[in-house]
């Protein structure tokens, strides 16, 4: 006699088996949907920021401004096709090409006119030192496993060229603006333990308070965070903070360069930093395991939604240096140091 198996069990397994349905439906949407429709290439001149490394090595970049004798990055105002990148260039060596393009010697030394009253204004407010001033301030970074980070950041550029940019442009012209904003505001909102506790950490009583008063208001009048009533109607703006900046507040530095992959940049105190700061998001506890498939999902969303407000910033960047790997490293310890200082 043959036995079936109970109706309970049956169902128990269809049902396990609906997220994980779910999930490779999307990720097959958004891979595919910029075949159908991917939008042109981002051209002239625009702000980079620092506010995505994570997106696969091109995470946000600061602005800098650049001039022609200076040959270094400062952190105001870098212009799109016009900066110059963190190591002079030899006028005599022949133009350096890649796989994304050429960059000349001749296209660097171009003075980047006007860039120095264009600021970088992240989600925080500013991140930056005077204008004009010099790469050569700030603190230098040891990078003993330069092969390896190489080689890291040339897979993280090909993941972020192949499946990263696809994934964000099809994202986009699939999800309108005001949607994607929405999305912004309420990942804003959920990560406001991190920033109320780093706060604390670094001695900043009030600024914690006010971290706290937006993520209440948010979260209430701002209908779960949908909106960031906090900042519009009362203008409490809030202050970024993280544990890696909480440690380097009391002298911990750098360690020295690293390059993980499917992140970017990073350093061992900040790649510890992210591993505290991802206990406090509430959404880490979303799943039952520490990571797992539902909260690295979300965190996957969170970027994607992120890039699609960025893209071609990392292409600018990239065109704008004679060395991108150099320019990634200065600029990320450029920003991090001033995070610390400045903050």
């Amino acid at each position: 006699m043959v036995e079936y198996p109970p109706a309970t069990a049956r169902t128990g397994r269809a049902t396990s088996l609906r997220p994980a349905g779910g999930l490779f439906l999307t990720v097959l949407f958004l891979f595919f949907c910029p075949l159908l429709h991917a939008e042109p290439e981002v051209s002239g001149t625009g702000d980079i920021r620092i506010r995505e490394f994570q997106a696969a090595g091109r995470e946000s970049v600061v602005s800098a401004a650049s001039g022609r004798e200076a040959n270094k990055l400062s952190l105001r105002g870098l212009q799109v096709a016009e900066g110059k990148p963190g190591e002079p260039a030899d006028p005599a060596a022949p133009p350096r090409s890649d796989e994304y393009g050429d960059v000349t010697a001749e296209d660097v030394g171009e003075a980047a006119s006007g860039s120095a009253g264009a600021g970088s204004s992240g989600e925080y407010g500013d991140v930056g030192a005077d204008d004009g001033a010099a790469v050569g301030a700030h603190a230098q970074i040891p990078d003993p496993l330069r092969p390896l980070n190489v080689a890291i950041y040339h897979f993280n550029d090909k993941v972020y060229f192949w499946v990263w940019k696809p994934a964000s442009t099809g994202y986009k012209y699939a999800v309108p603006l005001p949607f994607r904003s929405l999305f912004r505001n309420f990942y804003k909102n959920l990560t406001a333990p991190v920033r109320i506790m780093n706060n604390l950490f670094q001695g900043e009583p009030g600024y914690a308070g006010q971290e706290l008063g937006k993520f209440l208001i948010n979260s209430t009048v701002g209908v779960g965070g949908l909106r960031d009533c906090a900042e519009e109607c009362f203008g409490i703006k809030g202050r970024y903070a993280d544990f890696g900046q909480t440690l380097g507040k009391y002298g911990v530095g750098f360690g020295f360069y690293l390059v993980l992959p499917f992140i970017g940049p990073s350093s061992p105190r900040d790649g510890f930093g992210f591993l505290v700061d991802w206990a406090m998001r509430p959404q880490t506890y979303v799943g039952t395991e520490f990571f797992d498939y539902q909260n690295v999902g979300l965190f996957t969303h969170e970027k994607i939604n992120s890039t699609s407000f960025h893209l071609g910033e990392y292409e600018a960047l990239k065109k704008a240096a004679v060395d991108p790997y150099v320019s990634m490293r200065d600029i990320y310890t450029q920003y991090r140091t001033e995070l610390i200082k400045n903050r």
